[in-house]
């Protein structure tokens, strides 16, 4: 068993020290969940702004989580806490990798390779330290499937429910198990009373819970989302091609063509690696078609594809390439065994065909996404600590609302409004009441939405008329989002007047733009 393997341990401290190492770089959208668990914790309720029972995130069990161990801890560094739980949650996973990957695959080394490459993986790492849900989700995602995979039916069906809990899309892999027991249970006359009563343990509190307080369990953010950006139809598409022709960053160092054939040779490896997995174990499907499951949603539904939506399906994806790899190698070895090389003499294939086990074979392709996975770290960010991190670990524009936030937060209290188009950051820091402009937090921005396309320069913009309909105390905007539109609307200039402006190229923009209202009769009691 992978457990008896002391190698296994130290891939979880390595998993430990490379997340611990960059220190956080916390992401927008975890500030989001950190201003939820203070204000849960502050005893102000589930809420992001204090009276408005609005369920803007999609996490409420990672929100609950950050409470508990700032409670727990007497900790108020949310960031921190993040990165200390995500990091034991990445460990236990690289421990989970290796035993499900042994049972999956049949090979010890397939797990192994699995668990280290995790260790190492930017994808995993980013989030970690981004004090993002991603870590908790996927590690309940692995115990999940190691549950259903070791037969502990029970076990899974309770997990599956708080993967759900942890983040919606979550339904692509729990949906295929029920279906998968489901049919199993039918096939034996068994009604699986014990299962389903587990899975409902898990999410019916939260579920009566949030339609007595939100009005509904469903998050209001993904209806949002859905309205606020504006994309081409092919966009999610081509993301994911890219994501999955180089799920090692392989393109670093094979240049931009690489992507479309990386993802021919990785479906094929997984084709590969699917049918091996599943003629080992027929159960093991539901976990086998995750990656092409989650590819096949997201490209079809098109939202905008926010990084760490790209994280969830690469631990099975890892697997699914690692086992066609080794399923080759079983079989160049077997045809060697067999004498189909005799008439071979280079010294070169006897050599490579040589090793007693397959392990070996996996050896050179193995190492070679472990380094291009280490070659997409930096030693020197070129912004936030100066300690080494993954290149993708990009929180620039967070530090400039955290700016703005920190100079903000003097002189506003809780009646004072910001409107901002991206929220998390500024509303943790400055702890103002936030006007959501894409809609998350603030459920009647959403009104405004569509907008007309000619208000674009890239994938959102906000609707003028929301601000002047709203009248914030503030607006805090990157100007590329009110290029064409809020910016020069003669309204607006008249209403609102430029505070500070920091400039900064981000997303196409000029500047980070801070706008204050003018006074006017009747503010005095505002």
């Amino acid at each position: 068993m992978p457990l008896k393997r002391p190698g296994l341990y130290l891939i979880a401290v390595l998993a430990l020290v490379l997340r611990v190492l960059p220190t956080p770089r916390t992401i927008d959208d975890a500030y989001i969940t950190f201003r939820y668990a203070r204000n849960l914790l502050a005893g102000v309720g589930f809420v992001y702004n204090p009276g408005e029972h609005v369920l803007g995130t999609t996490t409420p069990l990672y929100t609950v989580l950050m409470a508990t161990a700032a409670r727990v801890s007497g900790s108020q560094d949310y960031p921190w806490l993040a990165l200390f739980v995500n990091a034991l949650a990445d460990a236990a996973t690289c421990v989970l990798l290796a035993i499900m990957g042994d049972r999956f695959s049949g090979r010890a080394s397939v797990g192994i390779a699995a668990s280290l490459l995790w260790a190492v993986a930017p994808m995993s790492v980013t989030f970690a330290i981004g004090g993002m849900e991603t870590s908790i989700f996927i590690f309940l995602l692995v115990l999940c499937a190691t549950f259903y995979l070791f037969r502990h039916a029970r076990l899974a069906m309770f997990t599956a429910g708080l993967i759900l809990l942890t983040r919606p899309d979550g339904a692509l892999f729990v949906g295929p198990l029920i279906l998968n027991l489901a049919w199993r249970r039918w096939q034996g006359r068994i009604w699986p009373w014990r299962e389903v009563g587990l899975f409902l343990l898990a999410l019916t509190p939260w579920a009566i819970f949030a339609t007595l307080y939100f009005g509904s369990p469903v998050p209001h953010s993904i209806a949002a989302k859905a309205l606020a950006y504006r994309l081409p139809p092919e966009a999610a598409l081509v993301r994911l091609l890219q994501h999955y022709g180089t799920p090692f960053f392989e393109h670093l160092w094979l240049g931009r063509f690489w992507p479309l054939i990386g993802f021919a040779l990785y479906a094929a490896l997984c084709a590969i690696g699917s049918l091996a997995a599943v003629r080992h174990d027929s159960r093991a499907w539901p976990v086998v078609i995750y990656p092409g499951l989650y590819f096949a949603t997201f490209a079809i539904a098109n939202p905008l594809i926010f990084r760490w939506y790209l994280a969830p399906p690469l631990p099975f994806y890892f697997l699914l390439i690692l086992s066609g790899l080794a399923k080759l190698a079983d079989d160049l070895k077997r045809m060697k065994d067999e004498g189909r090389f005799a008439r071979m003499t280079s010294g070169f294939s006897q050599f490579i065909l040589h090793p007693r086990e397959a392990a070996f074979i996996l050896f050179i392709p193995v190492s070679f996404f472990l380094l291009t996975s280490l070659n997409a770290w930096t030693p020197y960010p070129d912004h936030g600590p100066d300690r080494p991190a993954p290149e993708m670990a990009w929180h620039k524009l967070e530090l400039l609302y955290e700016q703005v936030g920190r100079e903000l937060a003097p002189r506003v209290n809780a009646q004072t409004v910001i409107a901002a188009g991206d929220v998390g950051a500024l509303g943790y820091f400055s702890n103002a009441r936030i006007l959501d402009t894409v809609g998350l937090m603030s459920p009647e921005a959403s009104a405004y939405y569509p907008l007309d396309p000619a208000l674009y320069v890239i994938n959102y913009a906000v609707p003028p008329q929301l601000i002047l309909d709203k009248q914030p105390d503030y607006v805090v905007l990157l100007e590329v989002y009110g290029r064409n539109g809020l910016f020069i609307d003669s309204r607006f200039a008249v209403q609102y007047t430029l505070v500070q402006q920091i400039p900064t190229d981000i997303y196409g923009s000029t500047a980070m733009l801070v706008y204050a209202r003018r006074p006017v009769a009747g503010d005095a009691g505002r």
